[in-house]
């Protein structure tokens, strides 16, 4: 019974570090501010593109 509650104890204990250590990484990671962040543009070249030709051609395909 007693190595039961050592085994226990010790997932607990496992268990609560790694949560910690979770919330330590999270909390420590740099906040990106609104200016920061950058809007994708429209890519260079003659690939693909999704213009509203061809959402409407994706809206009619769906069952």
């Amino acid at each position: 019974m007693e190595q039961k509650i050592k085994r226990r104890g010790l997932l607990v204990g496992l268990g609560a570090a790694a949560a910690a250590i979770v919330a330590v990484k999270v909390t420590a990671s740099p906040q990106k501010s609104m200016n920061d962040v950058i809007v994708a543009s429209e890519p260079e070249g003659d690939g693909y593109r999704l213009t509203e030709h061809v959402k409407k051609y994706y809206r009619t395909t769906t069952i």
